[in-house]
């Protein structure tokens, strides 16, 4: 029977079998021991056996959303499973859910949440990283993952486009044996194209500030979007 913690807690095929203050470092909120609750994680991700013969036991940390306000330090108790079909090029595989897949150190939702914050919530990366307690990459990352699932392909109709400059970080090169010349690896510069009439706002942003920047981007709009652009904004680069 699921017990109110694990209800509280929220993490499907996963029980919460003890919470305890006792040992969390942190001090911010309890130690929460998790064990599995569904026999289809015996279930070979290779092959699709059901595996009968467990070669060990580990214990995970999975980083995730806090709970009633406060950060809980989980720790999963899972088996390694032995594949025993000879076909199977897989010998061992370890639990998994849903929400914590192989080798992840975050759970799925914390990291959609990060995400959501800076798309949804208005906050920046860095606030978003230091809110959610993860790093600035994966705060990027994340955001650019959700970003990808709910922005369209391509952008709406733009009557008045934007086209200007940034400059982002510093430059990278790298000495190229081949041509004997130096080749740009992190370009300082970004172009951005911005809807100025209407209220989509960035539309993108490329690195490098070259022409082929800027006809490369427009040339993956379509015609009747580049159709529909009345008037453009730029300032006196001679790039553009």
């Amino acid at each position: 029977m699921v017990n109110d913690t694990t209800r509280l807690l929220g993490l499907a095929v996963v029980d919460v079998v003890a919470a305890g203050q006792d040992g969390n470092e942190s001090g911010q909120g309890p130690i929460v021991h998790l064990v599995t609750a569904d026999e289809s994680v015996r279930v070979c991700p290779e092959c699709g056996a059901v595996a009968a013969r467990a070669k060990e036991w580990v214990t995970t940390r999975p980083r995730d959303l806090p709970v009633a306000g406060r950060r809980c330090d989980l720790r999963w108790r899972k088996r390694r499973w032995y594949c025993d079909e000879q076909a199977c090029p897989r010998g061992t595989f370890t639990e998994r859910v849903a929400q914590v897949p192989a080798r992840a150190r975050l759970t799925v939702r914390l990291r959609q949440s990060t995400g959501a914050a800076v798309a949804d919530g208005g906050r920046t990366v860095v606030q978003s990283a230091r809110d959610h307690g993860v790093s600035w990459p994966i705060a990027c990352s994340v955001f650019a993952a959700h970003a990808a699932r709910v922005l369209p392909d391509q952008p709406g109709p733009v009557r008045v486009l934007g086209i200007g400059e940034t400059r982002r970080g510093r430059p990278r090169w790298a000495w190229d044996e081949t041509t004997a010349t130096w080749q740009t690896l992190v370009d300082r510069w970004h172009v951005g194209f911005v809807d100025l009439s209407g209220g989509q706002g960035l539309l993108g942003q490329v690195e490098g500030r070259t022409s082929a920047t800027v006809t490369t981007w427009l040339g993956e709009r379509t015609q009747a979007w580049r159709d529909g652009v009345v008037f453009v904004a730029i300032d006196m680069c001679t790039i553009f």
